[in-house]
């Protein structure tokens, strides 16, 4: 025989031999296989429920939501909280929802005061070292996602979106686990251009993003306690590229018979609209970027821009100018235009975006960066796109940096993020971009104190480094290392 108890969220049955509870059903989950879950998951299932784990007992290793003693031996349980954390997501740079609109959207820019932790630290030339580590997802190319997703707790998704794999990291087990698709899941596989996906603020339980996939739009949803995770299907068609949002509406590239068009519709998914883009190209842009109003996506042949109720426009590059869409992104002029950098054949220059006829502004070298978060070689610029560089010390002509991420802050007069130097580099910008080894390299914050926060040695490929924000640590991963490296944010509890 057995007993059915009902919590507001969940239904459990309790053995009446074994006094074991096994979980039967919980809002938002679907399908629960509770038979083929290994006991070292309990712990996190509890976290993720809000349910009861034993304090001073063993007659079950979890309870029901609720349960503050056993009811078998009457000891107290370790009550874990059933409501949804507030903790600020992440959804990879680009997907910060709180910046101001006066800000791009979509760069790799984000709302969280990064720097007034990291910057506590011992200032240059001290070297620091990582606080804490992990291990690398099983599928290492991939974006990053941490949210509560509707739980009570927040949790690390990784997706390796270019084979369709999620991968769950377990917090309490220290082990990442590859979450199975339910039948009828679609394929998470998106290559078609730069990844992005929408990310839902206020989630239902399990709730995680509407994300790209080559044969459309999906709504993502995850059941930790199965392993497993099933998609609702927002839009039915080949992408083109990744989505991007303006205003309550969504909008992004479709080729449904062969010909590109741009799809958009509010967030609820209605007042469709399509518009015919024949002459665009049908793979290689990049994630779509937010301002004043508008949509961009950029590609090697041009950019496009889109307004919410109008038609798409597309403006090629001039003639023999090539964007360096590797250097970073768009940054703004003080007059609030964005520009982006590229190379004629004869030099470097920036061009104007969002105008049929834009306007070039020539400089003297590569800048890497950004939404006024730009260097020239080790200097930043800290006036217009195209002013000369602040030079503080004159041994810093020798290295290049990479901006990595930028913390936007009002009360900043300069912008301050997340670097990688190289070190006594002196060649092309383009180079030290692609598969050439940087025989030393230093993580480094720049902002009102630039503190050294670890060393690389032979670093390659350094745009794929990748930072994200879980559990009140920095992180930096890259796929060819074995563990991501952590620095807290916050003093341990």
């Amino acid at each position: 025989m057995a007993y059915r108890w009902e919590t507001p969220a969940s239904v459990w049955q309790e053995d009446e031999r074994s006094r074991q509870f096994e979980l039967l059903a919980s809002e938002g989950l679907g399908h629960i296989d509770w038979q083929a879950h290994a006991q070292g998951r309990l712990p996190d299932v509890a976290r993720l429920l809000g349910a009861s784990l034993p304090a001073g007992c063993d007659c079950a290793p979890i309870y029901p939501e609720g349960f503050a003693f056993c009811p078998n031996c009457g000891r107290a349980l370790q009550r874990l909280p059933g409501t949804p954390s507030r903790q600020p997501g992440w959804w990879g740079p680009g997907a910060d929802a709180m910046l101001p609109r006066h800000v791009p959207h979509g760069l790799p820019v984000t709302s969280l005061p990064l720097g007034d932790s990291l910057e506590e630290r011992p200032a240059a030339p001290q070297v620091g070292r990582c606080d804490v580590t992990m291990p690398v997802p099983p599928n290492a190319c991939c974006v990053f996602a941490a949210s509560h997703y509707g739980f009570p707790e927040q949790r690390l998704l990784a997706l390796a979106h270019t084979r369709g794999v999620l991968q769950y990291w377990d917090p309490v087990a220290s082990l990442w686990h590859v979450m199975a698709p339910d039948d009828g899941a679609a394929s998470l596989v998106f290559t078609a251009s730069a990844y992005a996906w929408l990310p839902v603020l206020e989630p239902r339980r399990g709730e995680v993003a509407i994300v790209p996939t080559s044969a459309g739009l999906q709504r993502l949803w995850i059941n930790p306690v199965s392993e497993t995770y099933r998609t609702e299907t927002v839009l039915d068609a080949p992408l083109v590229a990744a989505p991007g949002a303006m205003r309550r509406h969504i909008a992004c590239l479709v080729r449904p018979e062969g010909t590109v068009r741009l799809w958009s519709a509010r967030l609820d998914a209605d007042e469709v609209e399509e518009f015919a883009c024949p002459d665009l190209p049908a793979s290689g842009w990049s994630r779509p970027i937010g301002y004043d109003g508008r949509l961009f996506w950029l590609h090697e042949g041009g950019q496009l821009a889109w307004r919410p109720g109008q038609a798409p426009q597309f403006t090629p590059w001039p003639p023999g100018w090539q964007p360096r869409l590797d250097f970073g992104g768009p940054t703004q002029s003080r007059d609030g235009r964005l520009w982006h950098i590229g190379h004629d054949g004869q030099g470097y220059s920036f061009l104007e975006l969002g105008s049929e006829h834009p306007q070039a502004a020539p400089i003297d070298g590569a800048r890497l960066g950004f939404a006024n978060f730009l260097f020239r070689r080790g200097h930043p610029v800290v006036d217009e796109p195209w002013s000369n560089e602040h030079v503080e010390d004159l041994n810093q002509d020798d290295t290049l940096v990479l901006p990595l991420l930028r913390a936007f802050n009002n009360n900043r007069s300069q912008p301050s993020g997340l670097v990688l130097r190289f070190h006594k580099y002196t060649g092309r910008a383009e180079e030290a971009l692609g598969s050439r080894v940087i025989p030393r390299t230093t993580v480094e914050w720049i902002g009102r104190r630039n503190v050294i926060l670890d060393e690389v040695v032979r670093l390659s490929r350094p745009l794929e480094c990748l930072p994200f924000v879980y559990a009140g640590c920095l992180w930096l991963h890259h796929p060819d290392w074995n563990e991501m490296r952590g620095w807290r944010l916050e003093e341990p509890a």
